[in-house]
């Protein structure tokens, strides 16, 4: 069993979390240890021992007459004699949010299922009311208390449609605010605050299956397209005896702006929420008053470009920081040109700068008001990697790293209430990921013999031949990239060299962390074959740079990062004249598939072939909340979405094209590849295209999808940009 677990252990830190969906891993709250799930029981574990023990068994979450339950996740009761475990559990959109749930009582010994005639697999984001007498929940967009003692579910929402959206959120919240959870119990249990969304005024965009019956049928999704309205919110408040809704009387026009965040602030009777106009750059933070209604500004923000919410450096975007008894809080900002953590009075008046210096926080980690410390993430010499960093919660202290200096690479943390212990995951791209637990301030090894010192053999041991380094564009941009060598490589030959791309504000690829110059689209090994294999990141790209350099791309999608790509590409074929320029391939999905077709449409004496899945071919039809963040509203600059269109350049395809979209994409809608198609075929040009019969962004669906993306993918690149040297 102890095995088990600290296999277990090891493991954990490399699982997807699904957003606001618990971690099985969760630390006890005195953070003396941990609780994890192992063969379907929950156990906890203590430190610095190691010394497990069962929770809950198996054998007590099998209900009569049926299997032990799948623990998808799970939640425990303040007092700790309850648990609450999410099983059987479906997708919704991206992420498995809906299932089942049930109660296992440890005092009683009884396993419960929640929300008696309600259809299986609706219960959405199911919590503990603070008290632990009531579970609240979300099914078919409406939201239930429902009593352990009694058995008694609670219907506190009537008006809840495929259109009204109660508890939860329309696709475009959840795909770009990271709001999937839309709901919160008030401290002392009486109540239910809530968003609604009313999707009714915005356009159903119909995919058509045309595979799963004789006669196709549509699909709607409520999607608003860039320069759409987005759905009006409310933010209501039930009380649980009375099923009764007071809505609170937010400023601003509801169609025109966005309440991405909402929690009770810790006074009584009082939210605080996150509001945002609608072309994302200027925020408002606000007090609102639930008795009557009414909201007090407090705290307000503006950026010449946008301002990123809190998902954007953490997970989960649930929970406000407060200090100091809730007279202060902590907010991430980029104001001075960094993205930084402020301590910011509750009446907003008073801010105090924390992690001070010229480089950006990437993420926080763990406070711990006790002992005066935040602990964070971040890289102030090399943009590629990550450490853990340590400063005071006052902002009299200077930050100080805390991760070893013989450890080059990329860091998590999984740091313990009251930071005493802390799981720790290191990785570069040349070294698996290596996980050991340590103990803070000191970071030292609990276990010496079990510690990511010891696995000094383990670290750059993989065969892999590549370099991080950085080039120079002609306009004096320096662009961080890397570069994998062939196998038996020889300086004195001329090799074919393919990019992976993506280029927009959602993602980097010049990461110093394992899997960076692997290509799990390719069948074998590119190196093996005599590829070199090579990425380059390009102003907009969400890397630790400053303000400056993410914000560069604002209305400048399409453009200003395919500049990037081709001068960092061109500096790079001046710099490594083993680079055989008539053989130059470049791939990539989603704003990858568009950066893909940009620098094959518009620098095509570089960019011989490409292979483009998923990609947005044309701005105008992406949706609302991402478009108009970085392009701002077409109504007023649309040509910038134009110029920045692979469609725009679609004429000027001179190479080879193979281009790959799923029809059941509700992301990138199959709509870009016809489009895109169209003006091939208006061109002339000849590509090859393959559109996936129902799947969707992932293009991951149906019986031997991925095997199959991967052998044409293979054969494409293999056939247009021959391997090898010469």
């Amino acid at each position: 069993m102890k095995n088990a677990i600290r296999i277990l252990a090891l493991t954990i830190i490399s699982l997807q979390v699904f957003a606001q969906i618990p971690d099985t891993f969760q630390w006890l709250p005195d953070g003396s240890g941990y609780r994890d799930v192992s063969d379907d029981e929950i156990v906890e574990v203590a430190l610095p021992a190691n010394t497990p023990k069962v929770l809950v068994s198996r054998a007590q979450l099998t209900p009569q007459g049926s299997n032990a339950l799948a623990i998808k996740s799970y939640t425990v009761s303040k007092a700790g004699d309850k648990f609450l475990i999410y099983t059987n559990s479906k997708r919704v959109w991206r992420y498995e949010t809906r299932g089942d749930y049930w109660v296992f009582d440890t005092n009683t010994k009884t396993l419960k299922q929640l929300g008696k005639g309600l259809p299986a697999s609706s219960l959405m984001f199911a919590k503990f009311s603070p008290d632990g007498k009531q579970v609240g929940y979300v099914s078919k967009h409406n939201v239930y208390a429902e009593d352990l003692q009694s058995g008694e579910v609670k219907q506190l929402t009537k008006d809840g449609t495929d259109r009204v959206i109660n508890g939860t959120f329309d696709w475009v919240y959840e795909e770009e605010f990271d709001c999937r959870d839309g709901f919160r119990w008030s401290d002392d249990s009486k109540s239910i605050a809530y968003w609604q969304l009313d999707a009714r005024k915005i356009r159903n965009f119909l995919m058509i299956n045309t595979t799963d019956s004789i006669y196709s049928f549509n699909v709607p999704v409520e999607y608003p397209k860039v320069g759409e309205t987005p759905s009006p919110y409310k933010i209501g408040v039930v009380a649980i005896a009375s099923a009764e809704t007071k809505w609170m009387n937010i400023p601003g026009d509801p169609q025109n702006t966005y309440v991405p965040r909402m929690e009770w602030s810790g006074m009584p009777n009082e939210l605080v929420i996150q509001q945002l106009n609608r072309k994302q750059n200027e925020s408002t933070l606000m007090y609102i008053n639930t008795t009557d209604g009414s909201a007090k500004p407090f705290y307000t923000e503006k950026d010449e470009a946008w301002i990123d919410i809190k998902s954007r450096w953490e997970n989960d975007p649930m929970g406000w920081d407060w200090l100091n008894g809730g007279k202060e809080f902590l907010w991430v900002s980029e104001k001075d040109g960094w993205r930084h953590t402020y301590r910011v009075s509750r009446d907003g008046k008073k801010e105090t700068l924390i992690t001070t210096g010229n480089f950006d926080m990437i993420n926080p980690v763990r406070i711990d008001e006790k002992s005066n410390a935040y602990y964070f993430m971040a890289s102030p010499d090399n943009a590629t990697q990550s450490y853990l960093y340590k400063t005071t919660l006052d902002g009299k202290g200077k930050p100080v790293r805390v991760t070893p200096a013989d450890q080059v690479g990329s860091h998590n943390y999984e740091i313990s209430p009251a930071a005493k212990f802390a799981m720790h995951r290191f990785s570069n791209a040349k070294t698996a990921p290596i996980t050991e637990w340590i103990s803070l301030p000191k970071h030292t090894a609990i276990d010496p013999n079990n510690s990511i010192a010891q696995s000094a053999s383990k670290i750059n041991a993989a065969k892999l031949d590549i370099e991080f380094f950085k080039v120079t564009t002609e306009e004096g941009v320096e662009i961080d990239a890397w570069l994998v060598k062939p196998t038996n490589f020889d300086a004195s030959k001329k090799y074919p060299i393919v990019f992976t791309v993506y280029g927009e504000p959602a993602g980097s690829t010049v990461k110093d962390s394992y899997g960076t110059g692997r290509n799990r689209l390719y069948n074998g090994s590119m190196a093996d074959d005599g590829y070199i294999y090579a990425s380059m990141d390009n102003r907009g790209t969400p890397s630790p740079k400053g303000a400056k350099w993410r914000k560069a791309i604002y209305k400048n999608i399409g453009r200003i990062n395919i500049k990037d790509m081709d001068g960092a590409a061109t500096a790079m074929f001046k710099k490594y004249p083993f680079i055989d320029t008539s053989r130059v391939a470049v791939h990539g999905w989603s704003g990858g598939g568009s950066s893909t077709l940009n620098l094959l449409f518009q620098y095509p004496d570089h960019f011989k072939t490409g292979i483009s899945v998923a990609a947005v071919g044309n701005q105008l039809t992406y949706d609302n909340i991402y478009q108009e963040r970085y392009m701002g509203l077409p109504q007023e600059n649309r040509d910038d979405f134009i110029k920045g269109s692979p469609i725009t350049h679609a004429k000027n395809l001179r190479g080879n094209l193979l281009y790959i979209h799923g029809t059941g994409d509700d992301n990138v809608h199959y709509q870009n590849a016809e489009m895109l198609v169209n003006e091939l075929i208006k061109a002339n040009k000849v590509f090859q295209f393959m559109p996936y019969p129902n799947r969707s962004h992932s293009i991951s669906e149906g019986a031997g999808t991925s095997a199959h993306l991967r052998t044409l993918f293979t054969d494409y690149l293999r056939k247009n940009c021959p391997p090898g040297a010469k």
